[in-house]
């Protein structure tokens, strides 16, 4: 990796033992990159170049990894690109082979506290959320109608930019005004913050989906489980149901599931099912004010120190770039095994983008039945989309192959590097809540919203994404920080971005440095002294995974 102590080289091997390098900018051709190594053609930021010729069928390692396979001779210094590379990774046994782990020293945060709500079952919110979630799709009109009434009410709609332009559209309109003499871009609404009427419940949030019946009795209890763990999620105080009554979606399974996550469930819990109601309005009026009683004891909950123990990272990555795996990604890392020194808990999850690294996390397994399991789930993850004429090779979108990501496993390998390099404690299959603190393995989607709806379902209280690209995702009840990997970004999108780790690109700033600042933003996040972009435009992204062939 990078010395932030020398000039940084136009290109880098990310592992000693790698055959293509990753270009840090625009290189020209006929560039010394090191000894006899020159590039031959242009070289763009983000993308690689072998290091050595490679005849056509021969293995090409980067990361320390197999990442690809030569389609066709490369000469040293060449391009590397979909055209002369295929997919390609490494076997693995299902067996851990080592276990060695040197936690990072931790003495700087010893006794530091985050400002957090504590839980009747001992675990501790960065946030205090009421939800409101239908068991079925039958009912999102009717989730529509809490939403218009109580987010308006209680001060959580916000008045937008977007409204007033449309507004002052129609006005100029109605005026005469030709459509080429209109307003311009609006910025501002003109209007004050509505006040909040609850001022310790951080919002209430209306997680809505297209699932519930139709599909198979799995899906239901799937989604079920989903459910369940929002409900019983510590960043949640509170949950309205509603429920239409014929769906698969039984209110007697999702009991079933809370009760699985949770046998002394005390928080306050309203199931409305609409068939047992002589109207619509009679079910509506009695949500609307019941749900504002239960959020008005919500509000009675403050904030108080709690030990840095309680956190649960997710990490995640979306819109990632050439740059991605070697600075945002492995400072996230290194958060993460800081928080894991700790005694907090961090969730890495994409099960299609750990493809090529599946050796590596299995000797990081406690056990050989934890590496089993997760080679297994691997392995039936990926048989079943190939059953569908895909596979993990077609995980990098177009625009990950654009920034250099030209192979799942060359993707895989810096998404990797998220989790850190702690001893994974536990393995879970979605959706399973997170049962002991470390490292878990969480089988999602590489979808960012599947996947981050996944790991907040599993009690992640917090999420730290990273991007190359750019991406606004975020969750309902677990804020999310977003990382870029590169500054450009981070200065081109300031309304998306929290963080930026593009100096060590520049050879500014080291990993470990960044990773302690990062940790310091989570801290202030998850006390409510700062509160994300992603939180603050309200991107409450809630996809729950049918369990289908989802990349």
């Amino acid at each position: 990796m990078l010395d932030p102590t020398m000039p940084a080289p136009p290109a880098i091997r990310v592992d000693p033992s790698d055959d293509i390098l990753v270009a840090l900018r625009d290189i020209a051709p006929g560039i010394e990159i090191s000894g006899e190594l020159r590039t031959n053609e242009e070289i763009p930021a983000k993308q690689k170049l072998a290091g050595r010729d490679f005849n056509q069928g021969e293995d090409i390692t980067m990361y320390g990894v197999t990442v690809g396979t030569a389609t066709r001779p490369i000469a040293a210094g060449s391009l590397i690109h979909t055209e002369n590379i295929a997919h390609k990774s490494s076997e693995y046994s299902g067996k851990k082979t080592q276990s060695a782990w040197k936690k990072p020293d931790t003495a700087k945060w010893h006794g530091r506290t985050f400002d957090g709500y504590p839980r009747d079952d001992g675990r501790v919110g960065t946030a205090n959320h009421w939800i409101v979630v239908p068991l079925v799709f039958c009912e999102s009109r009717n989730l529509d109608m809490l939403r218009t009434s109580l987010g308006k009410a209680l001060g959580y709609s916000k008045a937008d930019a977007y409204s007033s332009l449309a507004s002052a559209l129609v006005e100029a309109y109605r005026a005469g005004k030709k459509i080429e003499d209109l307003p311009g871009l609006g910025t501002d609404s003109g209007l004050p913050p509505t006040e909040r009427i609850f001022k310790n419940v951080d919002g209430i949030k209306f997680l809505d989906h297209g699932l519930g019946c139709g599909g198979t009795r799995d899906d239901a209890r799937t989604l079920c489980g989903l459910i369940a763990g929002y409900i019983n999620h510590p960043n949640v105080a509170g949950a309205t149901v509603l429920s239409l009554g014929c769906q698969n979606a039984q209110v007697e399974l999702l009991e079933e599931e809370i009760g699985r996550r949770a046998p002394a469930f005390k928080k306050p819990l309203l199931i409305f099912e609409q068939q047992r109601y002589p109207s619509e309005r009679d079910m509506l009026n009695r949500a609307i004010t019941e749900t504002f009683a239960g959020m008005a004891r919500a509000n009675e909950l403050q904030r108080v120190p709690s030990a840095l123990s309680h956190l649960c990272a997710g990490m995640e990555c979306g819109g990632s770039d050439g740059f991605s795996g070697i600075s945002a990604n492995p400072v996230i890392g290194h958060c993460a095994n800081l928080l894991t020194a700790m005694g907090g808990s961090v969730i890495l999850s994409e099960f299609p983008e750990l493809c090529g690294v599946e050796q590596g996390l299995c000797d990081r397994c406690e056990t050989d039945a934890l590496a089993g399991r997760f080679a297994d789930l691997m392995k039936s993850y990926n048989a079943r989309a190939e059953a569908h004429g895909s596979g993990f090779r077609e995980n990098p979108s177009p625009g990950n192959i654009r920034d250099g990501l030209v192979t799942d496993a060359i993707k895989s390998a810096g998404a990797a590097k998220k989790g850190g390099s702690s001893p994974v404690i536990d393995v879970l299959d979605y959706p399973e809540p997170v049962r002991h603190p470390g490292l878990s393995l969480l089988c999602t989607p590489g979808s960012d919203v599947e996947s981050t709806t996944a790991m907040a379902g599993s009690g992640a209280n917090i999420l730290l994404f990273s991007t190359g690209l750019g991406t606004p995702t975020g969750n309902p009840v677990a804020p999310t920080l977003k990382i870029s990997s590169n500054t450009e970004l981070y200065e081109r999108l300031p309304d998306m971005i929290d963080f930026d780790t593009g100096a060590i690109i520049r050879g500014e700033a080291s990993i470990d440095e960044l990773g302690s600042r990062l940790l310091e933003l989570v801290i202030e996040t998850a006390s409510g002294r700062f509160i994300p972009n992603a939180v603050q435009l309200g991107q409450d992204d809630f996809l729950p995974w049918k369990r289908g062939v989802s990349l």
